[in-house]
C-alpha cells in the first residue's frame, strides 16, 4: 500500500527529528565562570599568601643555568640556596604572558583559542592500564591501544584536543615510546594535540617528525600544532632538573607548554583547601616565572591541577568533592589572574563504567567547566584514578561534555523565546505545543539529544535487549573503530617519517 502525502510527510518529518538537530544546540568553546567557589577577597588572600612563599621562602633545587637567568633578573638568593621571587617579578610575568592563544590544529577549522571565558574539554593522562573492550578487564597499555584511541576521539565533536592518554608500555626504549607517542598523534587526528617528552633529548629529533608534518624544515615552529605537558615543579616547591631542560628545548622550538603542577593534598600540599590552593598556585607561577625569563611572553597554559588523596590510605582520590571544588577555585584564581587556565577533571576512581563513574566524572567535570576552566584536561575516557582508559568511556564521556555545554549556554531570555503568542495560541488553540511552529523552533535550537542515554520506556528498552550505557557505549565504539581509519599523512609524509624514525606500528 502507497503512502498517502499526508503519511509520507510525517514520515519525513519523524526521520528528520530522529537524526538530531542541524544546528548544535550546545558547541565547545561555550562560557563558564557561573560558579563562584571563592569570593574576590578569598581570591585576594590566596594570591597575597602564593606570592609571600616566593618572595620569602622561594623554590628549592633549582638547575644552575635557570638559577643564573633568575639572578639576572632579579631574583634573591636565600643562604640556604633557595631562590626567591620578588613580587616585581611575579607580576611582570603575568602582565606579560599571553591572555589568550591559539591552540592549532592541523586542520585549522578544528583550532581553538586558550583563555578568556571559553570552555574546552579535551584528554591527558598517562594510563598504563586499558579496559579492554572486549574483555571488560584490564590490560597493559600498547601502542596500538594509542592509536585507536586517538582515532576514536577524532570522530568525537566534543574532545576538542586530544592527549596522549595512555602509555604504551610495550616500548621501553624512550625514544621509541616518545617518537611512536608523537607519530600516532600525527597520523589519526589533525586535531590540536599534546605530548609529553621523556628526556629532552628527544624534543628535537621530534621536531623533524613535525616539520614533515608542516611541510618542510622549519614549518612547524611557524604554526605549532602540538603543545608539550611538563611538570618543572616538584611539589613542594623545588624544580626537577630534567624537567626544567625540557622546557628550555620546547621553548627553543616555539613549542607552546602547559606547565602542570600537581600537588596531592595533605601529601605534598597542605590539608586545608585553601592552603592547598596557595601552594599550589605559588608553585605554577614558578613555572610561569621560570617561562618568562627564558622567553618572554611565550603561550603557557597556567596548568594548576589540585590532586587530592584519601587521607584514610594515601590513595590518590580522582573523583569527590573535594578534588571538583579545588579544581573550579583553581580556575577561578587563574582566570582572576587573567592567565589562561588548565583544570583537571573526570579522574574517577571507579574501574567500571558504572553508577560511581557516572557520578564522580558529571560532578567534577561540570564544577571545573562552571568555574570557569578553559581547557579541562583528564575529561575524556580516564578510568581507575588515571590507571586505566576506556574506549567506551570516551564515548559516553563525549555525551557527558555535550550536556555540560548546554548548561553553560544557559537560558536566551527574548520576547520570541518568552513565547507570548505562543503561549495565547496554545490556550485558545489545540490546548497543547505539541508540532507548534514555537515548539519545532526551539527543538532544532535548544535541545541536545544524546545519541548513547536511553530515553525509552521500560518495555521499549526490553525489547531492544535491555542494554545498559556500557554496552550501547560499547557498540558505538565499535564502530567507529571499524570504519574509521584516517589517513591524515600523506604516503610521501609517511615514508619520510619511517625512513628518519623507527615508527613500529
Amino acid at each position: 500500500m502507497t503512502d498517502t502525502p499526508k503519511r509520507a510527510g510525517r514520515r519525513a518529518r519523524h526521520a528528520s527529528r530522529a537524526a538530531g538537530p542541524d544546528v548544535n544546540p550546545c558547541p565547545p568553546g561555550a562560557a563558564g565562570g557561573q560558579y563562584k567557589p571563592l569570593r574576590e577577597g578569598e581570591i585576594q588572600a590566596i594570591c597575597d599568601t602564593a606570592l609571600r612563599l616566593l618572595a620569602e621562602l622561594g623554590m628549592g633545587e633549582v638547575p644552575e643555568r635557570l638559577a643564573k637567568i633568575f639572578l639576572q633578573n632579579g631574583a634573591g638568593l636565600r643562604d640556604d640556596g633557595r631562590i626567591t621571587f620578588p613580587n616585581s617579578l611575579v607580576e611582570d610575568a603575568i602582565a606579560r604572558a599571553p591572555k589568550t592563544f591559539v591552540l592549532h590544529g592541523r586542520d585549522e577549522d578544528r583550532s581553538i583559542e586558550a583563555g578568556g571565558d571559553k570552555v574546552y574539554f579535551g584528554t591527558g593522562g598517562a594510563a598504563v592500564q586499558t579496559l579492554d573492550i572486549d574483555s571488560g578487564l584490564y590490560r597493559s597499555s600498547t601502542l596500538q591501544d594509542l592509536h585507536d584511541f586517538t582515532r576514536l576521539q577524532d570522530r568525537l565533536d566534543n574532545v576538542s584536543w586530544f592527549t596522549r592518554c595512555c602509555i604504551a608500555t610495550d616500548l621501553p626504549d624512550v625514544l621509541d615510546l616518545d617518537v611512536n607517542t608523537a607519530y600516532a598523534l600525527m597520523r589519526n587526528t589533525t586535531k590540536p594535540v599534546a605530548t609529553a617528552f621523556t628526556v629532552p633529548e628527544n624534543v628535537a629529533p621530534i621536531v623533524k617528525m613535525f616539520d614533515i608534518a608542516a611541510g618542510g624544515d622549519g614549518e612547524f615552529a611557524k604554526r605549532p600544532f602540538v603543545k608539550a605537558h611538563i611538570s618543572p615543579v616538584i611539589s613542594p616547591l623545588r624544580y626537577g632538573e630534567d624537567a626544567v631542560d625540557t622546557v628550555f628545548e620546547c621553548l627553543a622550538h616555539n613549542i607552546p607548554v602547559s606547565c602542570i603542577t600537581a600537588a596531592q593534598s595533605g601529601a605534598t600540599a597542605p590539608a586545608t583547601l585553601a592552603g592547598f590552593l596557595a601552594q599550589s598556585l605559588a608553585e605554577t607561577l614558578a613555572s610561569l616565572v621560570m617561562v618568562h625569563v627564558i622567553k618572554p611572553g611565550h603561550p603557557m597554559v597556567f596548568s594548576n591541577w589540585p590532586l587530592v588523596i584519601d587521607l584514610r590510605t594515601g590513595a590518590f582520590a580522582g573523583g569527590g568533592g573535594e578534588i571538583a571544588v579545588l579544581n573550579a577555585a583553581s580556575a577561578k584564581v587563574s582566570n582572576w589572574l587573567g592567565l589562561p587556565s588548565g583544570v583537571a577533571a573526570s579522574m574517577t576512581d571507579a574501574k567500571a563504567l558504572d553508577a560511581q563513574y557516572g557520578a564522580e566524572k558529571a560532578m567534577t567535570s561540570l564544577a571545573a567547566a562552571l568555574g570557569g576552566g578553559n581547557l579541562i584536561y583528564e575529561s575524556s575516557g580516564m578510568t581507575a584514578a588515571l590507571l586505566g582508559a576506556s574506549f567506551e568511556g570516551f564515548v559516553l564521556d563525549n555525551e557527558m561534555h555535550g550536556h555540560t555545554y548546554r548548561i553553560l549556554r544557559g537560558i536566551e531570555v527574548n520576547e520570541a523565546n518568552l513565547g507570548f503568542d505562543a503561549i495565547c495560541e496554545a490556550v485558545l488553540g489545540d490546548g497543547h505545543f505539541l508540532g507548534g511552529a514555537h515548539t519545532m523552533a526551539a527543538m532544532e535550537r535548544d535541545y541536545f539529544y544524546p545519541p548513547i542515554a536511553d530515553r525509552e520506556n521500560p518495555k521499549t528498552w526490553e525489547d531492544a535487549g535491555g542494554l545498559d550505557a556500557w554496552a550501547r557505549a560499547k557498540i558505538t565504539a565499535k564502530s567507529i573503530l571499524a570504519e574509521h581509519h584516517p589517513t591524515y599523512l600523506t604516503d610521501d609524509q609517511d615514508a619520510a617519517i619511517r625512513r628518519q624514525f623507527s615508527i613500529l606500528n
